[in-house]
Formats: structure tokens, sequence, C-alpha cells
């Protein structure tokens, strides 16, 4: 059975908009103790972190990594993307590639 590619069009304003950063009372607060307030702080968290603070955000069925990228991000494809990933690795690497995606948008 072929996958379905969901194919959305992201303005540049749109673009900006998600690339930038969280308000203040809307960061990400990870339980090692960083704030992480933009798409790319994200990225580079989630390659720096070490895997219990990792598991710590998505144990118990929940991810907040992708809770809070649809939430509070607005982009729900690498929310999607987010709660699939099997590793923080993977993880890392689906946003990096939406980062660089975002900024070809600008």
């Amino acid at each position: 059975m072929a996958k379905l590619v969901r194919i959305v069009r992201i303005s540049k304003d749109e673009a900006i908009r998600r690339l930038g950063d969280a308000p203040d009372d809307k960061r990400f607060w990870a339980n090692d103790g960083r704030t992480i307030k933009n798409l790319k702080e994200l990225g580079m968290s989630l390659s720096e972190m070490n895997a219990g603070t990792y598991q710590y955000h998505r144990e118990g069925g929940r991810n907040d990594f992708s809770k809070w990228v649809r939430d509070v991000v607005g982009d729900a494809q690498l929310a999607d993307e987010l709660a699939k990933a099997d590793s923080r690795e993977q993880a890392s690497r689906a946003v990096a590639q939406r980062i660089s995606l975002l900024e070809s948008r600008i």
C-alpha cells in the first residue's frame, strides 16, 4: 500500500513564525533544567540531552516534544514525526530537516 504524503504549502510568514521564539510562558521546560524557546534550541537539546531525559518526556505514551511542537510551535507535521521517532537521534534529525525546510521558505 502506498504511503500518503501530506504536502502543505508554508508561506514565508508562517515559516518565520514557526522558527521564532515561543512566549516566555510557553517555553519547553525539560526535566534536566534546560528551557527551550524555539525549534533550533529543540534540535540542539535533543542532540545533547541524555537518554534518561529524552525518555522522561516520552514515557507512558506521552510525548512532550510532539505536544509542544503541535500546541506552541503550530507544526502538526513535525509533531507527527516526533511522535513516531524511536530515539532522540531520530527526533533530532526530524527537527533539523524541518528547520532546513522552513529556512528555505524564507
